[in-house]
């Protein structure tokens, strides 16, 4: 099974009109990444394939491809890299600030 990352997607795909373009192939699964806000895609896909002679196929066959009037970025996908190490959400690490406390004599 081969892992595909379609990005540059229109903002109003659908998983539908999306699938058709790799339906020639043995399509396992189609992940279209949406907003949880409002439900729209966020321009992003991966799709699974069992074939991996088909994968490819795709891959070539559909990079550059004009979708809705922007052109697919298709690509096998790249493992995902850790960003934080920590794991925190970001922000300033280091040591706490001091609040300044006025003087009283």
């Amino acid at each position: 099974m081969k892992k595909i990352f379609v990005g540059n997607l229109d903002f109003g795909a659908t998983e539908n009109s999306f699938r058709s373009l790799f339906e020639p192939g043995s399509v396992e699964s189609i992940h279209l990444m949406t907003d949880r806000g409002t439900g729209r895609s966020r321009g992003f896909a991966f799709v699974e394939m069992a074939d991996s002679g088909g994968a490819e196929k795709a891959i070539t066959a559909l990079n550059g491809t004009n979708l809705g009037g922007r052109a697919l970025n298709v690509n096998e996908e790249r493992p995902k890299v850790d960003r934080a190490g920590d794991g925190s959400r970001g922000g300033y690490s280091g040591a706490p600030r001091q609040r300044r406390v006025p003087l009283v004599n």
